[in-house]
């Protein structure tokens, strides 16, 4: 295998491989594994929404030519493709319900591109529950690391971080899982930049869901690689023409590495948040606040005179439609949340149809509703609701917790609750308490794909 060359500095990259390559499988205590195990089913479930999605049938078609080399599973069709394609199929079709689970650092969804790559090479490589849910904890791990210091200027700048940092993390997640060495650790991170390249223009389209399985993918293709030898530059990171001065403005990375792999893992700190709602996470505090006006006093759309929606400041970004005309455009709009909640008391699986976002209730109401920052610090997340009604009367709801947060987790009952929404939504006749009950009981030692085929294709 070709080294870096000598007197090549230790960067960020050098930092992240040792990382990598010196922390075991076997530190996995139970509780990150249960919560890999949690990220796994609701991954899946909402994989399983999407399954009936136009996208989900296109992006499979396209994949289906991608044959050659190892084979692993798409999920929701128990076909057999390439690994890099049955990844990149599995992740679209996880992120076009907009339901998988997301973490603050990252501003975007991890597990939805961790898992997929993480499970198409645990098939090639005959890889242990263990050792993927080892790798899932490196791969949180580097991504929040890197989050803290560059998502909030990175996301600001346009970017989707689901993408641009995930296919980092899911490189490394993947460079643990096989055990490549530290050099070859470093070019998979400089691979995996050379394909970072996620946009927020492309939210309320197919494309923001294909960001999410090319980041997967891509990373599949950066671990390949450099495990045959293939280098990168080992400054792709942090050097002067590296990832963080061209998409983030120049943070320094060196304070948030400085302890890596000897402070508490992020997968117990930052954690993982399980959206109840299939739709942007940056309106679910709004949501759950109109939830509760709506519940406590019984408001009805029509006296409704004016909504305004306040968060905190840098909230909203991902927020970029205000008059939605689609359902995928719908899901990216506070305004279409809130009127969602007051004309069906719910925002659900059903909610995000082109018909239901057309409907002329819903349009005429999308322009009282008016959303907007406060000025201040991003951190801690905050919404606050207030509804005027046309006799003067208003109500208003702050709410900083978001039920579902790592903050305040639902039970795993509710996570089996939601694979069976998300089962009867696609019409998919798989017993949610089956799958459910053994995903979250996978054994440590149990070969994992043996173990997620037996419960999701039986037979096959």
């Amino acid at each position: 295998m070709t080294r870096a060359p000598a007197g090549v500095p230790t960067g960020a990259a050098m930092r992240i491989a040792d990382f990598v390559t010196s922390w075991p499988a076997g530190s996995l205590d139970d509780a990150a594994l249960h919560t890999g195990r949690r990220a796994l089913l609701d991954t899946f479930a909402s994989a399983v929404a999407g399954r009936g999605e136009i996208a989900a049938g296109l992006v499979e078609r396209y994949a289906g030519g991608m044959t050659s080399g190892p084979v692993a599973m798409v999920w929701t069709s128990g076909r057999r493709l390439s690994i890099e394609a049955a990844a990149l199929v599995n992740g679209t079709i996880g992120h076009l319900i907009d339901f998988d689970d997301v973490t603050s650092p990252m501003r975007g969804h991890p597990s939805v591109v961790l898992l997929p790559a993480l499970a198409a090479l645990a098939e090639a490589e005959d890889a242990t529950v263990e050792q993927v849910f080892a790798g899932f904890a490196v791969g949180i791990e580097v991504i929040a690391r890197l989050g803290r210091v560059v998502a909030v200027p990175h996301v600001g700048r346009g970017w989707h971080s689901t993408q641009t940092l995930g296919v980092i993390g899911a490189a490394v997640a993947c460079c643990h899982l096989i055990g490549v060495d530290r050099e070859a650790t470093v070019s998979a991170i400089g691979l995996a930049v050379a394909q970072a390249a996620g946009t927020r223009a492309n939210f309320g389209s197919m494309a923001k869901s294909f960001q999410a399985g090319q980041a997967a993918a891509a990373a599949l293709r950066a671990v390949g690689l450099a495990r045959l030898g293939f280098t990168a530059g080992p400054a792709a990171l942090d050097g002067p023409s590296g990832f963080v001065r061209l998409y983030c403005g120049g943070e320094d990375l060196a304070p948030a590495l400085d302890d890596i792999g000897r402070a508490p893992l992020a997968i117990h700190g930052a954690g993982l948040d399980v959206k109840l709602y299939p739709n942007c996470y940056a309106t679910h505090r709004a949501v759950q606040a109109m939830m509760a006006l709506k519940q406590a006093y019984g408001i009805d759309a029509a006296r409704v005179a004016a909504v305004e929606v306040v968060t905190s400041a840098s909230a909203q970004a991902p927020l970029v439609f205000h008059r939605p005309q689609t359902g995928l455009e719908g899901k990216f709009s506070m305004e279409y949340a809130m009127a969602a909640v007051l004309l069906d008391g719910e925002v659900s699986l059903a909610s995000f149809t082109d018909e239901r976002v057309r409907r002329p209730s819903v349009q005429a109401l999308l322009s009282r509703i008016s959303a907007r920052e406060a000025e201040g610090a991003a951190l801690p997340r905050w919404a606050v609701v207030t509804v005027r009604l046309v006799d003067g009367t208003s109500f208003a709801r702050k709410v900083e917790v978001l039920e579902g947060s790592a903050e305040a987790p639902v039970a795993d009952d509710r996570l089996i609750a939601k694979l069976a929404a998300c089962l009867a939504h696609a019409g998919w006749a798989l017993d949610a308490g089956r799958v459910g009950h053994g995903l979250l009981s996978l054994p440590r030692s149990a070969g994992f794909a043996d173990s997620l085929h037996s419960l999701v294709w039986p037979g096959r």
